[in-house]
């Protein structure tokens, strides 16, 4: 079940998927994605499994989508008549976010260090998140010429409209405090908080599994399901990657530069 950028450990009735790649503070790239789309797949037909566990080895959640070997794809324009690979990727990532919603197990994330981007939209999908004190959690996306597309329903039906338009739109960053006062992160504990840990796991146990599933599927009944958007988001990402605004966004990402379309307020009429 585990891979080397996907560790599955199953203790009692509670697994925990760490994703393990601190080279890259665990981007998403392809193989995380279908590794954890092969274990929602599985866990849904789990009945003895109550709890997942989602967390990030190295001291990162998830810094968000891997370009991968599509980075060359910056910026440029699509052929006539190509098929593009990044409405693939991109779509398999967009599976993989309503597979985690539709869990029927309680899903958990237990967030240390950077969740970013992609990473943002997979605490979206939680129904308890626990977060140590020194986590940053944003959508930086805009500011890099890219739209948050895959994540952008689940961080509406997280949040609401008007905080979900506040942090996408202006690709803000919150702090674990922060992000608890917004409603993102349920618990805020120290790094290391063992003990503050397994008190949630045990207060989590105490729903029956059964009941669990069930209060889900009513939940998932009563807001209605988070709108399928991932043919169109792909459609966008993939449009806006390949556009100069991207790649000169992101070349000033790697700078540490800002990027062309930035003013400085003195330089605003």
């Amino acid at each position: 079940m585990s891979t080397p950028h996907l560790l599955i450990e199953r203790q009692g009735a509670v697994e925990t998927w760490t994703m393990n790649d601190p080279a890259t503070r665990n981007a998403l790239s392809d193989v995380v994605v279908d590794g954890m789309l092969q274990a929602c797949t599985r866990a849904a037909a789990d009945s003895t499994l109550r709890i997942v566990v989602l967390t990030g080895a190295g001291g990162a959640f998830c810094a968000g989508g891997s370009l991968g070997g599509f980075a060359s794809l910056i910026g440029q324009p699509l052929q006539d008549g190509q098929t593009d690979p990044l409405l693939a990727m991109n779509r398999g990532f967009g599976d993989l976010l309503h597979a985690l919603s539709a869990l029927p197990q309680l899903l958990v994330c237990r967030v240390d260090g950077a969740a970013m981007g992609g990473g943002f939209g997979l605490v979206c999908c939680a129904d308890h998140v626990v977060a140590t004190a020194r986590s940053v959690l944003g959508t930086p996306e805009v500011t890099l010429g890219l739209p948050p597309a895959q994540i952008a329903p689940f961080v509406w039906q997280r949040l609401g409209e008007s905080a979900a338009r506040q942090c996408l739109l202006q690709g803000l960053s919150y702090t674990a405090d922060q992000a608890h006062q917004l409603g993102l992160v349920n618990e805020v504990i120290e790094e290391g908080g063992d003990a503050a840990w397994h008190a949630t796991l045990t207060r989590l146990l105490r729903a029956a599994p059964g009941a669990v599933a069930s209060t889900k599927q009513l939940l998932r009944s009563l807001r209605g399901p988070v709108p399928d958007l991932r043919n169109a988001a792909a459609q966008a990402f993939a449009h806006s990657l390949r556009s100069t605004e991207a790649a000169q966004g992101l070349a000033a990402f790697a700078r540490k530069q800002p990027a062309p379309w930035t003013l400085s307020q003195e330089k605003q009429p």
